[in-house]
């Protein structure tokens, strides 16, 4: 049975300043460009107000996180074990190890190391890699990017975390692509279905091809001007999960205007009427 997640996108407005990684292509190295946010709620306190609220797991983006340093990491994973929900998955929102310039990808792939790293003290299931910025009629960087995330895969898999990647970014903004990268990973590459990443006019295609091979699927609806979610499209693509039988976490996706806990519950209520027809 399916159940509920959070992503912790659709509270970015309520944890604090966002971390954003780049690649400063002049210096070949990574920056960091802080947004400033309040921060209303800690990381810390979220596992606990999420399973009061009836969630079953979230997902952290990694600009989420304030510290990375070990005492925080403990205490963090400390925070999910207390609140008895998953850490289900680290969402590293950076990086192209689908690129032709071996500099960027050699320090991409450290970078990716890195945080594997930090999911595995932290507690996390599994970690999200971006498979690549490369267009995604691009064979060579599809096969590239095969390559390294098996790679990270079997670094990951000594820590006690699964890799899976996403249809996030130009690469993998197909359904054949996602699945040539699980084909190739023959198990080793799990897979996230956002509702929001494939083209509209195809989107609804694409997701049944690929949401069957999801062990996470975001949630995330179109909206209007005020933060109400568009039912009649958000409806056929839930309707996917309920024929498929998905058992998998549902993690919510609100990224609209006005209070987030808020859209957050009007995105709730959508998904569990919907799946409960």
């Amino acid at each position: 049975m399916s159940y509920l997640s959070m992503n912790t996108w659709s509270l970015h407005r309520h944890l604090g300043p966002l971390r954003w990684t780049y690649w400063d292509a002049a210096a070949q190295t990574h920056g960091i460009h802080i947004d400033p946010q309040p921060e209303l709620t800690t990381l810390l306190e979220l596992p606990g107000m999420l399973a009061e609220k009836g969630f079953g797991a979230v997902d952290i983006c990694h600009f989420n996180f304030p510290r990375t340093d070990a005492g925080y990491l403990l205490q963090l994973r400390q925070a999910f074990e207390q609140s008895k929900i998953a850490f289900h998955t680290l969402l590293l929102d950076y990086g192209d190890i689908s690129s032709a310039d071996e500099v960027r990808s050699s320090a991409d792939m450290k970078l990716a190391k890195e945080w594997i790293d930090i999911a595995s003290q932290a507690g996390a299931e599994r970690i999200r890699i971006v498979a690549g910025e490369s267009p995604s009629t691009d064979a060579a960087a599809l096969e590239r990017a095969g390559k390294k995330l098996l790679e990270l895969a079997a670094y990951a898999k000594e820590r006690n975390v699964r890799v899976i990647t996403e249809n996030f970014k130009p690469l993998t903004l197909t359904a054949a692509n996602c699945l040539a990268l699980a084909d190739k990973g023959a198990g080793e590459i799990g897979m996230i279905g956002d509702f929001g990443n494939f083209e509209r006019s195809i989107r609804h295609e694409e997701l049944a091809a690929l949401l069957p091979i999801c062990e996470n699927v975001h949630a995330k609806p179109e909206f209007n001007a005020d933060g109400i979610p568009e039912e009649v499209e958000f409806g056929r693509n839930l309707r996917i999960l309920a024929d498929i039988q998905y058992k998998g976490p549902i993690a919510l996706v609100y990224d609209g205007p006005g209070d987030m806990w808020e859209g957050v519950q009007r995105v709730r209520a959508v998904v569990e009427r919907c799946l409960a027809q």
